[in-house]
């Protein structure tokens, strides 16, 4: 069966694993603990990063980027990427924007803070990087406002891989109890049409051992 190597609360994995359930593709989670840099992991992939996919045939893929344009292209129903070019250019805009932006900005300092340095044993949490992660986001999600009062998806009038990235990253947020869904009420609008979607749905049942989600994260009517 098709595996993907992943880490719970790694939002670029949760992105591949959101893709591969609209796609209706079967598979298999494997999570890895990339710190430890296994061997075999790191024959896969040298970067030593996840996601990685491995199709049932063999073929192996690193970067999510990368994972979701090729299942685009080789499962192009339905498609993600946009329904055209004006689309496709704003839904990989947006995907950047949170992929690298969000990520390096507030969900790297969150969830890393708050969950990674635990499991690493990296230490207490960084109050200064909490800080900077809440008032970072305060930002994105008055940006994310903007667009969801404009548009029906974040890219335009279709669900694309924009939104997808978009709700894998408030995924991790969301777990940590760190959004106030009432005060960003648009927001909180398109992102339960999201958590209703089957592709998501999977993704409300991750428990990390020893740290459970706020009781709304499951909730698809909050």
């Amino acid at each position: 069966m098709r595996t993907l190597h992943h880490l719970w609360l790694s939002a670029h994995s949760r992105k591949v694993r959101i893709a591969l359930g609209e796609k209706k593709l079967n598979f298999r989670l494997e999570a890895e603990k990339t710190w430890e840099r296994r061997p075999e992991f790191l024959a896969l992939n040298p970067a030593g990063e996840v996601p990685v996919l491995i199709e049932e045939d063999g073929l192996t893929l690193a970067e999510h980027a990368s994972i979701c344009e090729y299942l685009d292209e080789t499962y192009p129903e339905p498609q993600l990427i946009g329904a055209d070019p004006i689309e496709r250019a704003e839904a990989r805009r947006l995907c950047a924007w949170f992929d690298q932006k969000f990520e390096s900005e507030v969900t790297h300092h969150l969830v890393t803070e708050k969950l990674m340095k635990r499991f690493l044993g990296l230490g207490a949490p960084d109050s200064r990087a909490i800080r900077a992660g809440l008032q970072n986001l305060e930002s994105h999600l008055a940006y994310l406002t903007w667009l969801t009062e404009r548009r029906n998806w974040l890219a335009g009038n279709s669900f694309t891989l924009a939104d997808i990235a978009a709700a894998a990253h408030l995924s991790c947020i969301d777990y940590v109890g760190d959004i106030a869904w009432d005060q960003v009420p648009h927001v909180k609008d398109w992102y339960a049409k999201i958590k209703s979607r089957p592709s998501f749905r999977p993704l409300l049942a991750d428990h990390i051992p020893g740290a459970p989600p706020p009781a709304h994260y499951a909730d698809l009517d909050f």
